[in-house]
């Protein structure tokens, strides 16, 4: 598994995993995925290099075009990204997918992609309305600050609880900080930019503040 790709998600038997993550360096547009990744595109891991040609040929046509366009912005502005599309796998299952990516930086420079990959494939819109009201009348009541984080994370990218949690988790492996440091800064972030993130619908804006929190967490509280 390549280094940084280390964290394992287990999925049910039988299942494809839920989450999983992938690198691309820019120079020579080299891909890297985890064993997760590769199995939701129904690959046995390590039986196949990703190329930018492989990633797009799995892509479901109507969204094929879209996620070219953010590979290229990806390339050409160096900034983090993320898309909602779906994918069809190796047996021609069509799955659904969020894709959210931070930036590779090494010595002051932007060399590439961190990204994960979330399959919902399994959750029908009924079961995500149904976990959205509950959880929504759970965050009301208890105010807890990784919930309300999570909730934010559902409605933004349109994720069943489970999934947002798995986003949210990830980040704060990835940087090394607390969950709930993490998510308070999140919350103090997206308070702070109050109307203008929402009179705008700028979920780019959401994911600078999801990519970039731990770095706004004080070194005290980050351990």
């Amino acid at each position: 598994m390549p280094p940084g790709l280390d964290h394992t998600w287990v999925a049910p038997d039988g299942a494809k995993p839920a989450i999983g993550t992938f690198r691309f360096y820019f120079d020579g547009e080299r891909w890297e995925w985890s064993d997760e990744v590769a199995l939701m595109h129904g690959y046995q891991p390590g039986t196949v290099q990703p190329t930018t040609a492989l990633v797009l040929s799995h892509k479901h046509p109507d969204d094929q075009s879209a996620v070219a366009q953010t590979i290229e912005n990806a390339i050409a502005t160096r900034a983090p990204f993320s898309s909602r599309h779906r994918i069809i796998d190796t047996a021609g299952e069509v799955r659904t997918v969020v894709v959210v990516a931070d930036r590779i930086v090494e010595n002051g420079e932007v060399i590439g992609s961190l990204g994960v990959y979330v399959d919902f494939t399994s959750t029908v819109q009924s079961e995500v309305r149904s976990s959205l009201d509950h959880f929504v009348s759970r965050v009301t009541a208890s105010r807890e600050l990784i919930d309300c984080a999570k909730g934010m994370i559902m409605f933004v990218y349109g994720l069943p609880a489970d999934r947002a949690f798995d986003l949210l988790r990830w980040r704060s492996q990835e940087s090394n900080i607390k969950l709930r440091v993490l998510a308070e800064q999140l919350l103090a972030d997206v308070a702070g930019e109050g109307p203008a993130l929402v009179a705008n619908s700028t979920r780019a804006a959401f994911d600078h503040l999801l990519l970039t929190g731990h770095t706004r967490v004080r070194q005290e509280d980050a351990g």
